[in-house]
């Protein structure tokens, strides 16, 4: 009797690691809180059937064994508490996604929409109006007739072309983060090399470096799971390039651990463990903070004991 409610126990902690877990990284999805509140609700069942046995046993119980399973009881509780407050955190997180989404489709229509050229018998600033086109006359008086232009006359210079004057840098570096999101790695990566070629001094320049080499690294596992070896090779190539700009050109930059870890990966892959051992131990000692670092060490260790 008293095994079954300590393994019953080390369920309910296990699972509420796991919950912990979820809310830090935000990797939960719906499939997963569906699982976890079936095997919740199993939890929940086992220790209300455990604390009724034992009240039924009466005198032959430890006392040690009802306090036990009044603890898993709690605990299947507040596990339960926990997972209803993941369940919000995801749909928070949806939604934003939704916003965002419907945010980008509004200022392509904008972008489209400016594009254009206009349709009015008004000439553009700059531009020179047709023969017997209408031109406003300065000071509100009566419009005047454009007339030809003598022979021989020079053309004055094109009118700049049209800008939207509405998207900022964050709004394309959004939009390419949605695309990656949502496995449109081609479109993602155009998208922030897009964004790092007009903003190459943005904060973010670095962050959108390391999503192309991302993105790369994606579409390496996709032919390796459609076992396409040779496109996977391809790719994990060019995700290395793509990783080694983030350490050349922004050397402390956010990402630049992450790029490294991403890029030693990548080169396990490649069978090249020599040059991953390299820029795994280059990561130990340039960035023993990072959060990436305690994953190199295990790496490191592995290698070393081949």
């Amino acid at each position: 009797m008293e095994g079954r409610p300590l393994r019953l126990l080390a369920v309910a902690l296990l699972l509420g690691g796991c919950g912990a877990a979820a809310e830090v990284t935000g990797t939960a999805t719906q499939r997963d809180l569906v699982q976890i509140r079936a095997d919740v609700a199993t939890l929940q069942a086992n220790a209300r059937q455990l604390k009724t046995q034992s009240e039924s046993l009466g005198p032959q119980v430890d006392g040690r064994l009802r306090d036990q399973a009044t603890e898993l009881e709690r605990q299947a509780n507040a596990l339960g508490g926990r997972v209803d407050g993941l369940a919000t955190t995801v749909t928070g997180l949806s939604s934003r996604v939704d916003e965002l989404t419907t945010r980008l489709e509004t200022l392509s229509r904008q972008l489209a929409t400016s594009a254009r050229p206009s349709s009015s018998l008004t000439p553009a600033p700059g531009a020179t109006p047709a023969p017997g086109a209408v031109v406003p006359a300065p000071g509100g008086t009566s419009p005047q007739i454009a007339m030809p232009a003598p022979p021989g006359t020079p053309k004055p210079p094109p009118p700049p072309r049209p800008t939207t004057g509405m998207l900022q840098p964050e709004d394309i570096y959004q939009a390419a983060y949605i695309d990656f999101s949502k496995g449109s790695y081609q479109l993602a990566i155009t998208n922030f090399r897009e964004f790092i070629r007009r903003f190459p001094e943005h904060a973010l320049a670095g962050n959108a470096q390391y999503w192309v080499g991302e993105a790369y690294f994606s579409l390496a596992r996709g032919f390796t799971d459609a076992s396409q070896a040779d496109r996977a090779q391809e790719e994990l190539g060019k995700a290395i390039q793509e990783f080694r700009k983030v350490v050349a050109n922004y050397p402390r930059g956010e990402k630049t651990p992450a790029a490294l870890y991403k890029e030693a990966l990548a080169l396990l892959e490649l069978k090249q463990p020599q040059v991953a051992q390299a820029r795994l131990q280059y990561l130990v000692d340039n960035f023993p903070q990072a959060e990436e670092t305690p994953l190199a060490r295990e790496r490191l260790t592995v290698l070393k004991e081949r």
